[in-house]
């Protein structure tokens, strides 16, 4: 082998390194141009996709939504609280997103507690990865819409985006990190204590959940968080309310239904 050819195989071996190519056909470098950037693979996202095609800007369908996303941004630990269909999910992702390509943060982690209304994770099929799989989904969905399909798939195969079960955060610390800890209602005390105490430096943690859909028999640890911890510095708790339902009307309804039974049967057993 020549010389020049030798030097042109070198030369396309290390553009293959730095560029990603997507199942949409969207090239992605994940590398940093300068030295101060070698430890934040994800700051310098960039696509090939089409000027005059670019993604919605991330915007508040209400109120509610715009003071909690405003509340991520200059929080460190964020409660957001609320009945299914405020957007919660939504909002956090399109905030996890924006930092992403900000490049403000160098990972997103996904988690929540293995705890499920009918058959447990330990009777799904496949790998450990495969059976949390299902859970991720909705939030995937979420950040796609906001970074785009291209950014997301080629993240996740960097692990820059995980999905990790919350059994397994002992030990780990969260450095530069946009960590979403969802159905947070179903957590232990012991185990949103251990969370909460994995946040590092230049951070930013959500806690999502909804306290009428408590699925385990003991007292919430999200509860347990919010009464301890809502004074603390950095903290911020945001209560969604049923007019902050933006999913559909009947969503509202439904949910105000089954709030008043159970209300009604409160107050028969007491």
């Amino acid at each position: 082998m020549s010389r020049k050819r030798g030097r042109a195989k070198r030369i396309k071996n290390k553009l293959h390194q730095r560029d990603y190519l997507s199942e949409d056909n969207v090239v992605i470098d994940f590398h940093s141009s300068t030295p101060d950037d070698q430890y934040s693979p994800l700051r310098s996202y960039k696509s090939s996709s089409p000027p005059s095609a670019p993604l919605k800007p991330i915007q508040a369908k209400n109120k509610a939504q715009d003071l909690f996303m405003s509340a991520i941004k200059t929080h460190t630990l964020i409660f957001g609280l609320g009945p299914a269909g405020t957007g919660k999910s939504y909002c956090t992702a399109a905030m996890a997103a924006q930092a992403m390509i900000a490049g403000d943060i160098d990972r997103v982690i996904f988690t929540r507690p293995a705890v499920e209304a009918g058959n447990s994770m330990g009777f799904l099929p496949g790998k450990l990865e495969e059976k949390f799989d299902p859970y991720f989904s909705a939030f995937k969905s979420c950040l796609i819409s906001n970074a785009g399909k291209g950014v997301v798939e080629c993240a996740i195969k960097n692990g820059n985006i995980s999905m990790e079960p919350l059994a397994y955060m002992r030990g780990k610390t969260f450095n530069r990190a946009f960590v979403i800890l969802d159905e947070a209602q179903n957590c232990t005390a012991e185990e949103i204590k251990m969370f909460m105490t994995r946040i590092g430096k230049q951070s930013t943690v959500v806690i999502n959940g909804d306290l009428s859909q408590k699925d385990i028999r003991c007292y919430s640890g999200l509860h347990d968080a919010i009464t301890r911890v809502h004074d603390v510095k950095g903290v911020y708790v945001h209560e969604f309310d049923y007019d902050d339902i933006v999913r559909s009307d009947i969503v509202k309804d439904i949910i105000m239904c089954y709030d008043d039974c159970e209300q009604k049967m409160h107050q028969y057993r007491s």
